[in-house]
């Protein structure tokens, strides 16, 4: 009887602490993934430099000869599916979720939920991801794009300066600080951070594009579904 009231136990205080997951999937986790074989890192090789070079068909498809069994198969799938547009990538990355990639499947949710344009949804997940891996700078990236959407200003500053100085020569980061730096008309620091970061005039143009729908509520809500700031691994040939 007391073994049972102790397992009662830990099941409550595990559904606090893993923020609405199964209590047991968080404590279950491995925290590293198995190991890869030399031919299933290079086959995995070829369907990431694919997919960089924008043919996620062709990527998709070198992946469907790759084991299902392999969570690391099974998150690039989600990666480009999600990029593609199409439904299969939440259940995937859902799938992912108590593995030893869940902070990527938590990242890949974040980024699938804010292109909806639900922000709060898209936060909920990218906070338990910057948990999971909090030096990921991709990550923090991300939660402050969703920030800013929010117009939560300071915490979009942080996010950023944080993904900034984990990557020096990130640049996601700082287009997406500038943009915020516009937004408040601080024209002077985005000039300093565009000749510091040896931006181009077309990138800083773009930031202030992005400043300016910020500003207006009714191009913001007609653009819902589109992140105003620079995501971490956007579709080549649609988002910039």
């Amino acid at each position: 009887m007391k073994a049972l009231m102790v397992v009662a136990s830990l099941l409550l205080l595990g559904g606090c602490a893993t923020d609405g997951q199964a209590p047991w999937t968080a404590m279950l986790a491995p925290s590293s993934c198995s190991k890869l074989s030399a031919e299933q890192e290079l086959s995995l090789n070829l369907v990431d430099d694919l997919a960089n070079d924008g043919k996620l068909h062709a990527s998709l498809a070198n992946l469907q000869g790759l084991p299902d069994n392999l969570v690391e198969v099974r998150l690039r799938k989600a990666k480009v599916y999600r990029l593609l547009g199409r439904n299969e990538a939440e259940p995937l990355y859902r799938g992912l979720l108590g593995t030893c990639l869940s902070a990527d499947a938590e990242h890949g949710l974040g980024q699938l939920y804010a292109a909806r344009g639900d922000n709060g949804q898209a936060q909920a997940h990218l906070q338990r991801a910057v948990r999971l891996a909090p030096t990921n700078e991709n990550i923090h990236n991300d939660l402050g794009v969703v920030y800013l959407n929010q117009l939560r200003l300071e915490d979009a500053r942080f996010e950023f300066l944080t993904a900034i100085e984990l990557k020096q020569n990130n640049q996601l980061a700082t287009l997406n600080l500038i943009t915020l730096l516009i937004y408040q008309n601080n024209w002077q620091q985005a000039a300093e951070i565009v000749s510091r970061a040896h931006l181009t005039p077309e990138q800083f143009t773009d930031a202030q594009e992005r400043a300016e729908k910020l500003k207006s509520p009714v191009k913001a809500k007609a653009a819902a579904g589109n992140q105003v700031a620079v995501v971490a691994d956007p579709q080549p040939a649609t988002i910039k």
